[in-house]
């Protein structure tokens, strides 16, 4: 069985950094590519980053651009949203989600594509 799981949310000040992990079990080993969505209250997904299968083709959103970035362990498979200069906008639930790409290694699928999602870890910037 399949599952999903993001950690390594919590709380920090504005200015400050975090780092999320996702990990997908159940999954062969790099046919998927991983993207990170947030969600903050009254609002609605936004689609920040994605990596391919093999770590090697990404894209960063231009809201967050230069601030966060995604990143991939072959070794273990974890993928990482590094997120610096973290601001009280950034506040949110935040969400990883795969896409097969079965071994299309380098592709990295739309928005759409993402099918199977963690249950999201929360994010609060704040004094």
């Amino acid at each position: 069985q399949s599952q999903v799981v993001e950690s390594g949310g919590g709380l920090v000040q504005p200015g400050g950094s975090l780092r999320l992990s996702c990990v997908a079990s159940g999954f062969t080993k790099e046919t998927y590519a991983v993207a990170w969505f947030r969600q903050a209250p009254g609002k609605g997904r936004e689609d920040l980053s994605r990596i391919s299968a093999d770590g090697t083709n990404t894209w960063v959103a231009d809201s967050v651009r230069g601030r966060f970035s995604i990143s991939r362990d072959i070794t273990d498979d974890t993928v990482y949203l590094q997120m610096n200069s973290l601001k009280p906008e950034d506040t949110a639930i935040y969400y990883c989600a795969t896409a097969s790409t079965y071994f299309r290694s380098s592709y990295l699928p739309s928005r759409d594509e993402y099918s199977d999602w963690g249950r999201g870890t929360q994010v609060t910037v704040s004094l």
